[in-house]
């Protein structure tokens, strides 16, 4: 049985200094997830991932937002896995929309980065989605389907089993128009099914998410689906109290 997961993306928000205020908070939450058996994180800036680090429960997933996929070198501005290694951090957001979007960032550099990261044991939350024009255009399965095989290409199913995968529909991220939970449901399913094709039976231990505009009082409904493993949170999850909301929501 897949384990639930919510999954925080702070994007840029919160300075060092709240980060760890939000972390120490966060302690009685962490542990009444521990108790459903629900894993939960958050991905804060690189900054502030050593706050949270140090003063979050030992429980609690911390992720960084992007990571290079090579060790060191001639690249201004870019954070390296033994880096994020150095603080504890093991688990990393790959392909957000934003970072397609505003950097470039293709499924062939996804590719790279997921490699790296499985072969230095960390998570890898791999972000796939469509575009309203893509949507509206019925393309959604085949964007999205693209995705998944180009990032995950040449990798086995043996690599891929700590794998998360997370579908965000590119119009409705911060925009407040959700998908409605027969449209989550259809595509985390096209998903599993496009793992399956890759990686056969492990396609069932992935966890896929679902992301985009996502609340407390709409959570429940998605983490009803059957193939909806968890969320990723974007604005919910920078109040302890409304990311609370959502936890209390699912139990």
């Amino acid at each position: 049985m897949r384990r639930k997961l919510l999954l925080g993306n702070w994007k840029m928000n919160k300075l060092a200094s709240e980060a760890k205020e939000f972390a120490i908070s966060s302690k009685p939450l962490v542990q009444k997830a521990k108790d459903a058996g629900i894993d939960i994180g958050v991905a804060p800036t690189y900054l502030s991932l050593q706050a949270v680090k140090e003063n979050a429960s030992s429980d609690m997933i911390v992720a960084a937002q992007n990571v290079h996929q090579l060790v060191s070198g001639a690249y201004t501005g870019e954070v390296s896995i033994p880096m994020l290694k150095e603080f504890g951090i093991d688990w990393v957001i790959i392909g957000h929309s934003e970072r397609r979007t505003y950097d470039n960032e293709t499924n062939a550099k996804c590719n790279a980065k997921i490699k790296a990261l499985i072969s230095n044991n960390m998570v890898p939350v791999y972000c796939v989605g469509e575009t309203l024009v893509e949507f509206e255009g019925g393309l959604t399965k085949e964007i999205v389907g693209t995705q998944v095989r180009d990032g995950l290409k040449d990798l086995t199913a043996e690599e891929v089993k700590n794998l998360v995968v997370a579908y965000e529909p590119v119009w409705s991220i911060g925009t407040g128009k959700n998908a409605s939970t027969e449209i989550a449901q259809d595509i985390c399913h096209f998903i599993r099914e496009v793992l399956r094709e890759l990686f056969g039976e492990v396609a069932d231990e992935i966890r896929i998410l679902y992301g985009g505009s996502v609340k407390p009082e709409n959570v429940k409904a998605y983490l009803s689906c059957e193939d909806v493993d968890g969320a990723l949170v974007g604005g919910a999850s920078l109040k302890i109290d409304s990311y609370e909301g959502l936890l209390l929501n699912i139990l």
